[in-house]
Parts: structure tokens; C-alpha cells; sequence
């Protein structure tokens, strides 16, 4: 299968991340991929940073006047959706909720670091972008490495890497004041400012900014700041210190609940037959004492998590360099949705004829409630679960350079984790009080304290549990130690550059349940502590590559790497319970990749092709049911034994055929399948089993042969294209316009669709296209280092309808599931696009827009 041509390299009209083009915002000249201000950065810090011709991996490169350009009100990841194999979108919609898939492997397997230092949760790999909006004002330059990746830390990069490198204190002298504009009500405003190096080698950098408004999904509201500080100071040639502290404190509603298309339609106020891509369903409305209708969520996340670093690099003597870094990350907050029953119904029992949830019904239940004669769980709440942590860790790497030719690097990477979950009362929906009976320490208690997501915290030493009293649901601690050691030895010379890399790594995680009491006897007839006792799991990774430049324009590479994975916490003590996983075993990761590249003045491109699988995987994956009586049950299942074989090849390229115009392009083709069937358990949000498939909460998954769908509510696409172009037809005035597109996309597993021998696989959702465009001009003034920048952004210009994600895989039913032509024919008319309209989606945003006036000093 011919792929790509010639002619489509130089037709290309994208924005492609593959080629560094843009500039710093204070200058005019434009940079190729082998920009000189990127090089600087590779052997500083503990960063592994890529170099053009020489790191023989696929990377892309994106500077930080592209994010403040064309990132506007859109998700952080959202940056990357014209890089190759990269699918980021809004998700459930709400602020920070978007996610992202790299080869087809989602964030939790994918390494996102900042400045070098990983920031997957040390539980289970998750990565919330909510936490790290502020990275969008601090980012000097993202990198993004596909597949194995040049990082020599012991981090299973299953899909890639994705590193944030911040501003620096010893940026020149300087600051930007900034204001931005979109749909929605949406407003940001920040400020950022230099102090330059002094003659005593001090410097420092700060950041502040505010963002508030609402998404293009109904009640998202939200509020975000960010802040920003970096204290630099280089007392001589040989020493550089660097503090930074940063944090992007938060509170957001949300659509976490995938609503099925037929209510998509039915709910849409113009009942026009079409869907209203608006809709969320995790939100009401009650009346208030002045009798007015207000907004209320039942979904929400709230958490600040801020993160200070210590850089010291110490250039011990020409050949030898010492890196090191300290940091700590102690992040708070939760998320919050239902707990309980009230008048035998959940809270899905009291929608409205609008499809949200009828409150003022909700309120009167509860207050007819006698909560201290009731059943534990006889009210019905909304409750936020605590998800809290402190992290601290060093990271340091010994670089030395025996000759001209080879050099080796040595280092270690060590944290300390201790994770706090729990679950409190979020607001009572008009109940006395919750009774709840899960903490064995404790009679049954009612609680009626309430914590509002809505104060943010910005102590991050404090604030990390309550009481015990006022805790319910489940209390459970994790902790986690990891130590890890790597090193790499690397050959260079003009033509050819190898490495081979090592790391070993021990993690060791415990398990603490605050409502356990030791000694306890479970109904499976097993004893069980507070504490379990540390499990020290051992891995191990393997990687090398090597890149040969042919001549000045042509160059090869390919790179080879074995993986051998811990598993994260929940599959060590699956089902949130005491008891150890009998079938516990490490995940094995293969993967190999060649790739060609083509440089010159005109037409850069590159072309890789790479191949990994994936054993033993275990998954936790959060699901919503169908119960018997009707209503829809939030919860997850644990699947494990899964085996997946991911291949494809990737293109992209950039064309200059002047200076004022620049052509850009991108084609991803992949084959993600299961090989094998797996196993799966279900359970509720409050982690008790429930049955979906019969008599048993477990089922096996006929999953072999099944194309990759994503996790939760996420989809994950097999090709991807994308064309564009910047003109910029006068000095200082810039316009870009992009399309995009998404084809072979398949919905997320779900137990429920693949629990038989007969089951159809993985749903294909339609293809679509997206356009979008922008422009910029900067207004110069008398002092050339003051200038306005004045910019504005439309994405999906032409507000084109499409599903982004799916949460199911229901496929149509055959015309032999009928008992006549007729009833056929009527079911026919009921679909959307092909599609069974019981699959619960995720629409993807219409048009929106966004503008921003920025003025630097």
C-alpha cells in the first residue's frame, strides 16, 4: 500500500510539530529544525533532549510562540494533534479534562516529564492535565518523542514521551503583560517578568495569571490560577543553580458521564432530530429560598499541586559534568459525584424531561428521611473523593566524556510517594446527614459536615486528611518507594551516532486501609491488616539505537528496546482491597523502529515505521452499567491478561518555497489489535462487586483479534492527516489555517459488549475533518523591545458535527434480530451515522474562538 507520495510531501498544507519554525517572540528570524537554542539545551540539567540527525528517535518540536499563538482556549495536549500518531481531545469537555493518545497508547503509558523530572502519578500513571494548565505560560520549548524515546530514566515510555522544558531565571530582561478572550465567557490574563542576569550571577523570573469561564459543554464553570517563580544563580563557570517553584491551583465542573446519542437528540431544545453536543446530563437544578431555578453539579474536581525543584549543575572539568535535582510535589484536591439511595432510586432515578437531574425531587426524599433510624447509605449525597500526595525525590546523572568519539552517563532516580485517599461529604442535597457503616473502627456514624470544592488550597503542606469521623465510603493509603539506577554509553562521530542504555528499578508499594481493623477476617475467609506490608516488585529496561547521516540531506536510524514493566498499585492489591494479587506479574513491553530523514533548505521530512507489543497488560477501566431496574450504575472493571500489537508507519514534512509562505504535512497509519482474550471484574464506585453479565461480577473478554480501543470514555484513532499553511505577507503579520483528519477511530472497550464468543469488536466510529484557522500581527513601538501582539483563533471553523470519544461498542443489530421488514426498516431510522444510538459518546466542541492582546516590555 502506497502511503504517501511526493506530491502530497509538497502540497502539505499543516501545522506540523515535526520542525522547530517559529522563533522566540522578541525575534524575527526563523529557525530550522537544528536550531542552535535547542542544542544548548541537551546537556543541560538531567533533560534528554533530542538532536536533529543524530538521537535516533521520532520526535517533534514545538516552541513556546506556537502554544502562546495557537493554543488559545483550547486543551494543553490539544498543541500536538497535527503530530503523528498523537490523538488529543476535550474528552468529557470540562476544563483540564482532555486526553491523549500516542501509537495508540494512552497518558498513564505515555512519560510526561517537566524539566526532565517525571510527573505520572506514581500509583497508577495517570497524568490530569487540570493540574498543569500553567505549564501553557512557562513552557519554553515541548518536546515530544514517540516510542521508546531517549530518556534513560527507568520510565516504561510504552507510547512516547512528552517533556515540558520551563523558562529559565537567567532569561534576558523582560516581561509580557497578556489578555485573552474566547466563547463561552472566557478570560485570562496573566503577567511574567524577567529580571535578566545580574554582574553576581543573580536572577529571577515570575508568573501570575487567572483563568475563569465556561467550556462549550453545559454548567463546565470554572476558575484557575497559575504561578510561576524561578530563582537562578551562576556564582562561576562551574556552578548553576536553579529554584523554580510553580502550581496551578483549580476548581472545575464537569461531564465525566458519556450520554447516549438518542439523548443527545432527544434533549436537544430545537428538536430538530439532531444531536445537541451541549448536553451534559451530570448536572440539575433546584429552587432556592428567593425561588429561583440555580445550576448545580454533581460532578466536579478540584486540586492544587504544586511542584518546587532545585537544579544544580556542577561542570566538574572539561570532560565531567555532575546534574542533580530535588523536588517535591505535594498535591491536593479530589473529584466529587453521588453516594447513596433515596427512595430505592440513585441519583440517575430523578432526571428531568430536559435530562438533567431534578433536585428539588432529590431534596424532598432526603428531608423525609430519618437519617439516625435509616439504613447506612439511605440518603442520597453528593461526596468528594480525596485524592492527596507528597512526593519528593532526587534525580541526579554523571555525564563524562572519555574522548572525542565515546562518552558515558551514569545516575540514579529515587522517589518517595504516600498517597491519601478518601471520601467526605460534599453536599447533602437537602438530607440531615449521611449514615454510613464502612469503617469497621467506628459504629455506624452520621456525618453532616460538608467540604466545599469550590476553596481552593494553596498550602501545600497542610490540608493533606480529616478526621476520621467525618471520612466515609473507603479511607486507604498508598505508599510507594522507587529506587532505580541507569546508565548509557553512546558513540559519536559526523556520520554516526549509537547508544545502548540500562536501568534497573525496585518499586515497593503498601497498601494502608484506615477502616480495616487488623486481624480481620474477609468473607472469602482471608486475614487481613491495616497495613499490608511493603511489595517490592523489580524491572528492568533495555534499549539502543543508531543514527548514520549518508550525506548533508539524507540521513537513517533505528532503535530496539525491551521493557520489563511493574504494574501500577491497583492491579499489586486489586479491587481496593488488603489482599495481594496471586497472579502478580510484571507487563513486557517489545518495541523496534527505523525511520529516514531528509533535510534541506526547502523541504524537510521524515518517515518512520515502528512495531510494539505489549504482554500481560492490567487495566483498570471506569465504566458506567446498565442495571436490571432501568437506571445506569457508575463504576469500573479490573481487566487483566491483555496482550496488545501495535504497528504503523508516520510521515511528516514541512516546505518553504519562500520566505513568506511555508507548506506543512502529516499522515499516521497504524494496526492496533488484542491478541488473546482477557479477564474481567466489575465493580461500583464505591467498590462494591456488582453483576453484569450474569451470576458472578467476573467474565472473560473475547477480545482477540479486536482492534485497540481506548480506556473510560476514550477513543483512540488508526490514521490520522493533516495539510496547512503559514503566510505571512507582510512584516510582523502572520496567518495560518489547518486541516485535520481522523479516520479509523474505534471506541473503548467495555466488558459489557465483549463478554461472549459472538461479540462483534471494537465499534468504528465515522471519520471526520476539521479546519481551523488564526491570524497575528505585532505593533511595533519606538523601543524596539516593546511591541503588542495582537492574535485570534476559530477551530472548527465550518462547525462541523463529529464523535470524538465513545464509551461503548454496541454495533447494529442485523436485519435477522427483527421479526419483520418493517420494524427493520424503523430501527434503520433510528441510527446516527450507522451507529446503534444506545452508544454512550462524547461529541466533539463546535465552532469556537478565541482572541488575545499581549504587550512586551
Amino acid at each position: 500500500m502506497k502511503l504517501i507520495n511526493k506530491s502530497i510531501l509538497t502540497v502539505a498544507i499543516t501545522l506540523s510539530t515535526a520542525s522547530v519554525y517559529y522563533a522566540q517572540e522578541t525575534q524575527d528570524t526563523v529557525k530550522s529544525t537544528r536550531s542552535k537554542d535547542i542544542e544548548e539545551v541537551i546537556l543541560q540539567g538531567v533533560t534528554d533532549i533530542a538532536k536533529d540527525r543524530k538521537t535516533p528517535v521520532a520526535v517533534s518540536t514545538i516552541k513556546a510562540a506556537q502554544i502562546i499563538e495557537r493554543l488559545g482556549n483550547q486543551e494543553l495536549p490539544e498543541i500536538l494533534n497535527t503530530t503523528p500518531s498523537v490523538y488529543a481531545t476535550k474528552s468529557g469537555g470540562g476544563f483540564g479534562d482532555g486526553g491523549i493518545t500516542m501509537r495508540g497508547f494512552e497518558s498513564r503509558n505515555i512519560a510526561v516529564m517537566v524539566n526532565g523530572m517525571p510527573v505520572n502519578d506514581m500509583e497508577g500513571g495517570t497524568v490530569y492535565f487540570s493540574n498543569w494548565t500553567g505549564l501553557s505560560d512557562v513552557t519554553s520549548t515541548l518536546q515530544v518523542q514517540r516510542g521508546l524515546g531517549s530518556s534513560k530514566l527507568a520510565i516504561a515510555s510504552v507510547g512516547g514521551t512528552i517533556n515540558f522544558l520551563t523558562r529559565s531565571a537567567d532569561m534576558k530582561r523582560g516581561g509580557v503583560v497578556r489578555l485573552g478572550v474566547g466563547n463561552d465567557d472566557y478570560l485570562k490574563t496573566s503577567f511574567a517578568y524577567n529580571t535578566g542576569k545580574s554582574p553576581d550571577g543573580w536572577s529571577s523570573s515570575i508568573l501570575m495569571s487567572r483563568q475563569a469561564g465556561g467550556t462549550y459543554i453545559e454548567n463546565t464553570d470554572y476558575e484557575s490560577y497559575a504561578y510561576y517563580f524561578a530563582l537562578g544563580w551562576e556564582p562561576n563557570k562551574k556552578h548553576n543553580f536553579q529554584f523554580t517553584l510553580t502550581s496551578a491551583p483549580q476548581w472545575h465542573d464537569q461531564r465525566t458521564y458519556a450520554p447516549t446519542i438518542s439523548n443527545y437528540i432527544k434533549y436537544n431544545p430545537d428538536q430538530d432530530g439532531t444531536p445537541y453536543r451541549q448536553y451534559n446530563s451530570d448536572y440539575g437544578y433546584y429552587t432556592n429560598a428567593e425561588g429561583r431555578k440555580v445550576a448545580l453539579a454533581n460532578r466536579s474536581n478540584y486540586y492544587a499541586k504544586p511542584v518546587m525543584m532545585l537544579n544544580w549543575d556542577w561542570n566538574m572539568n572539561e570532560k565531567s559534568k555532575l546534574s542533580t535535582v530535588l523536588y517535591m510535589s505535594n498535591g491536593r484536591g479530589g473529584g466529587t459525584g453521588d453516594l447513596g439511595r433515596v427512595g430505592g432510586k440513585s441519583l440517575t432515578g430523578y432526571y428531568d424531561n430536559m435530562g438533567h437531574f431534578d433536585y428539588d425531587a432529590v431534596f424532598a426524599a432526603n428531608q423525609a428521611v430519618d437519617v439516625n433510624a435509616a439504613a447506612a447509605g439511605s440518603t442520597l449525597i453528593r461526596r468528594a473523593s480525596i485524592n492527596s500526595h507528597n512526593w519528593y525525590g532526587i534525580l541526579a546523572n554523571f555525564q563524562h566524556k572519555i574522548n572525542d568519539n565515546w562518552s558515558f552517563s551514569v545516575g540514579t532516580d529515587d522517589r518517595y510517594y504516600y498517597g491519601y485517599h478518601y471520601q467526605v461529604v460534599s453536599d447533602l442535597y437537602g438530607a440531615a446527614g449521611y449514615k454510613d457503616n464502612k469503617n469497621l473502627n467506628i459504629a455506624p456514624n452520621v456525618v453532616n459536615k460538608v467540604f466545599d470544592y469550590k476553596q481552593l488550597s494553596w498550602n501545600p503542606f497542610g490540608g493533606k486528611t480529616t478526621d476520621l469521623s467525618n471520612q466515609i465510603g473507603y479511607s486507604n493509603d498508598g505508599e510507594v518507594l522507587w529506587y532505580s539506577g541507569f546508565g548509557q554509553l553512546e558513540y559519536s562521530n559526523e556520520k554516526l551516532s549509537a547508544f545502548v542504555q540500562g536501568s534497573i528499578s525496585n518499586q515497593a508499594y503498601q497498601r494502608i486501609d484506615n477502616f480495616v481493623i487488623d486481624g480481620v477476617t474477609t468473607q472469602q475467609g482471608q486475614v487481613v491488616n491495616r497495613k499490608t506490608g511493603f511489595k517490592n516488585l523489580f524491572g528492568y529496561n533495555v534499549k539502543g539505537g543508531a543514527n548514520y547521516n549518508v550525506d548533508e540531506h539524507n540521513n537513517v536510524f533505528a532503535n530496539i528496546g525491551y521493557y520489563s514493566k511493574q504494574p501500577f498499585m491497583n492491579a499489586v492489591y486489586p479491587s481496593n482491597q488488603q489482599v495481594l494479587n496471586p497472579t502478580l506479574t510484571n507487563e513486557k513491553i517489545f518495541s523496534a523502529e527505523i525511520g529516514y530523514g531528509f533535510r534541506s533548505s526547502k523541504l524537510n521530512a521524515n518517515v518512520n515505521l515502528y512495531r510494539t507489543e505489549w504482554k500481560d497488560r492490567w487495566l483498570r477501566r471506569s465504566m458506567q452499567f446498565d442495571m436490571s431496574d432501568g437506571t445506569v450504575l457508575n463504576g469500573y472493571a479490573e481487566i487483566n491478561g491483555i496482550t496488545q500489537v501495535h504497528m504503523g508507519v508516520e510521515v511528516d514534512a514541512t516546505y518553504k518555497p519562500f520566505q513568506f509562505l511555508e507548506f506543512q504535512g502529516m499522515f499516521s497509519w497504524g494496526d492496533y489489535k488484542y491478541k488473546g482474550n482477557a479477564s474481567g471484574t466489575t465493580f461500583d464506585d464505591n467498590n462494591n462487586p456488582i453483576n453484569v453479565t450474569g451470576d458472578s461480577n467476573t467474565t472473560t473478554l473475547y477480545l482477540d483479534g479486536v482492534k485497540v480501543g481506548g480506556s473510560s470514555s476514550n477513543s483512540i484513532p488508526q490514521m490520522t492527516a493533516s495539510l496547512g499553511a503559514t503566510v505571512k505577507p507582510v512584516k510582523d503579520l502572520s496567518i495560518y489555517g489547518t486541516w485535520r483528519y481522523v479516520g479509523k477511530l474505534y471506541s473503548s472497550i467495555d466488558v459489557q459488549s465483549f463478554s461472549t464468543p459472538t461479540s462483534r469488536g471494537a465499534l468504528q466510529l465515522p471519520d471526520f475533518n476539521l479546519f481551523d484557522i488564526g491570524i497575528s500581527y505585532k505593533i511595533r513601538l519606538n523601543n524596539t523591545s516593546q511591541f503588542f501582539t495582537i492574535g485570534a483563533n476559530v477551530y472548527n471553523l465550518f462547525n462541523t458535527t463529529y464523535i470524538s470519544d465513545g464509551a461503548t461498542s454496541v454495533h447494529a443489530k442485523t436485519q435477522d434480530a427483527f421479526n419483520s421488514q418493517q420494524e427493520y426498516e424503523a430501527y434503520q431510522a433510528t441510527l446516527y451515522k450507522g451507529i446503534d444510538p444506545s452508544n454512550r459518546v462524547y461529541f466533539g466542541f463546535g465552532t469556537t474562538w478565541s482572541a488575545n492582546l499581549s504587550f512586551n516590555f
